[in-house]
């Protein structure tokens, strides 16, 4: 099956309030109560199997979490939209609404001059997909995305965490972990990105959402 990019997925009627990126679609419902969330829950079982195509689904207290990603095809794809579809209606036919207080989400960024050359050697070690060129997949869905980026020239510390926020959490964020004692190591790419680092020089990106 063919896959679709995210832009394509975020533009598709009735994907309302899903994110999507790299690492497949995902959204977080507001049940309130471990009974509301069952009762969704129930509902997504019945039209999961009724497409044969079964989404990742985390049950809490007062919150629901969907996450879709085609194994087969390594990526989203039309099946994902079409399930979507049908889960945001069944939540909206048991009156739960979305979660508007997207959680972040954590990719391991691993600098290199090559990603040809180490990429083997992840994908082995973590035991996780090829989604891409550069990118690893947790097969299970629960770890972070693992990104092999390039870069041209060597660093000190070749790897850091890339922390995403939704997007108009991006400035906050960098403000309270520089009162937390951080420094900001580069704003050039800002607001794409902002990459700061802790007082023994270990650095975290923060990067806006762009869903």
């Amino acid at each position: 099956m063919d896959t679709i990019s995210a832009a394509d997925f975020r533009a598709a009627t009735g994907a309302d309030g899903w994110r999507a990126g790299a690492n497949g679609a995902h959204i977080t419902f507001e049940t309130r109560n471990f009974g509301t969330g069952a009762r969704l829950f129930a509902a997504i079982a019945e039209l999961a199997d009724a497409a044969n195509h079964h989404p990742d689904v985390d049950v809490r207290y007062s919150r629901l979490s969907v996450h879709l990603f085609t194994h087969s095809a390594k990526g989203l794809t039309q099946k994902d939209v079409d399930l979507a579809r049908e889960i945001s209606g069944a939540a909206r036919d048991l009156g739960i609404g979305v979660d508007a207080t997207t959680p972040q989400r954590l990719m391991i960024a691993v600098a290199t001059e090559d990603p040809a050359a180490i990429m083997p050697f992840w994908r082995a070690a973590t035991g996780y997909d090829a989604i891409s060129d550069t990118e690893l997949r947790d097969p299970a869905g629960r770890g972070p995305l693992i990104w092999m980026q390039k870069i041209d020239k060597p660093l000190r510390g070749r790897s850091h965490l890339d922390i995403v926020v939704p997007r108009d959490e991006a400035e906050a964020r960098v403000e309270a972990a520089l009162a937390a004692g951080g420094t900001l190591a580069d704003d050039s790419h800002a607001p794409k990105w902002w990459t700061l680092a802790d007082a023994d020089g270990h650095k975290i990106d923060i990067t806006p959402s762009r869903t």
